[in-house]
């Protein structure tokens, strides 16, 4: 949907099961005509279009990718943002960490984000930007404390990022499109604050990029700068930095001054608590949290104790058989939660975040692109359940109902 100041708004279709691309055609022909004459029924309404691995190839067979753009155009939608990061199955299984898989060390998560792009330079309106989020290079547990292997993964992503923007370059003066790789820091993934992210940039991705394009492009250093900070940037997914307790305006500033451009911002909450003193209090904190450890995704809990330390567990049953630690005075904890309400049978949820996240946007020239990112309907504790249609849609019209108060404010 296009709101105020040329914004896109718009949910990710990674909430629909299947990984073949007849199973993704079947989902989006359900839900977004249906989706559409509610939310917009005298305007494009845009997708936020997941392709796996599979469906990308597929695809490209025979008229398989003409066929969906003249759907697209006769539903009167758009596809103007893709999420690359999956690149396998997604629901019916145990993800976990194997999210993160393949890496950006591999040829396959090359191969798999540069056929995303040459899908949507064909996808992509005239006119808009286009950005497909990806994965924050690898998963830190895999790498232990192996010096080295940080090296080497920060050394091949960097480059493989590179070659990445080389296609991109080359989709921008073959095909006018301009299209950005929007890396997405989460919860242990090898960048999951903007610290980290800061520190990729400036010591791997613009050192290796700036010296392989100035070899395959004759780019001079300022040029590849340029050039590799608008095409590979940042989807901030509000709901992983607020696991990293950062202060929303703060992160976009310190990003900013790096010249590190924001592609997309995911807009998702994490479910909260503040830890009671009692030692019964706790307990029956942790049976409501107990339904929220189910085994299909990772759900990573980042502590803060009483004097502001932050330490981490890689999943929420790990976290639980530390609810009695004394010092623990907050836990936020890696599940999408839905956006529209704050309560969660007696939990809280990050939901505040978003709300200032969206603020920002409406004042500043950060990004125009908005995607809700609320995947966990499936594996979400009865009672919080509805039926999806009416869940997308009643996300997307709190964040489009924030905006309007905003924008009449």
């Amino acid at each position: 949907m296009n709101l105020p100041n040329g914004t896109h708004l718009t949910y990710c279709t990674n909430i629909h099961p299947g990984e073949s691309w007849a199973e993704v055609l079947i989902n989006l022909k359900n839900y977004l005509p249906d989706l559409k004459k509610r939310l917009s029924p005298d305007a494009p309404f845009g997708v936020g279009l997941r392709l796996s691995n599979l469906a990308s190839q597929e695809l490209l067979i025979g008229n398989n990718l003409q066929e969906f753009k003249n759907w697209l155009d006769t539903e009167d939608l758009y596809v103007f943002t893709m999420n690359g990061f999956p690149y396998g199955g997604f629901h019916h299984k145990e993800v976990k960490d194997a999210v993160h898989k393949p890496d950006w060390t591999t040829q396959n998560r090359l191969a798999y984000t540069i056929r995303l792009a040459y899908i949507l330079a064909e996808l992509l309106p005239e006119g808009i930007e286009g950005g497909i989020s990806t994965s924050p290079l690898s998963y830190k547990p895999w790498l232990g404390f192996n010096k080295d292997r940080f090296k080497e993964v920060f050394e091949l992503s960097a480059l493989h990022l590179t070659m990445v923007t080389e296609e991109l370059l080359f989709l921008k003066e073959t095909k006018g499109r301009t299209i950005h790789i929007d890396i997405e820091p989460e919860p242990d993934g090898l960048l999951e604050n903007t610290q980290e992210v800061i520190h990729f940039y400036q010591k791997w991705l613009l050192y290796i990029g700036c010296k392989r394009l100035a070899c395959t492009k004759g780019m001079l250093p300022d040029a590849a700068v340029s050039a590799l900070l608008d095409h590979i940037r940042i989807c901030y997914d509000v709901c992983h930095f607020a696991l990293a307790y950062e202060v929303p305006a703060e992160a976009f500033a310190k990003l900013n001054a790096a010249g590190i451009q924001i592609g997309k911002i995911q807009l998702s909450s994490a479910l909260k608590t503040e830890l009671p003193s009692g030692k019964a209090e706790r307990e029956e904190l942790a049976a409501r949290l107990r339904p929220f450890a189910e085994s299909t995704y990772l759900h990573q809990v980042v502590e803060r104790e009483i004097n502001g330390k932050l330490n981490y567990y890689s999943d929420l049953p790990y976290a639980l058989q530390n609810i009695q630690k004394p010092t623990a005075a907050e836990w936020r904890t890696h599940y999408h939660v839905p956006l529209f309400t704050n309560g969660y049978i007696g939990l809280q949820s990050t939901q505040e975040d978003v709300e200032t996240v969206l603020n920002y946007v409406q004042d500043h020239d950060l990004t125009n692109h908005l995607e809700v990112e609320t995947y966990t309907w499936e594996v979400l504790p009865e009672g919080l359940k509805t039926d999806l249609a009416s869940s997308i849609a009643r996300e997307l019209e709190w964040v489009m109902q924030h905006i309007q108060v905003k924008e009449n404010a």
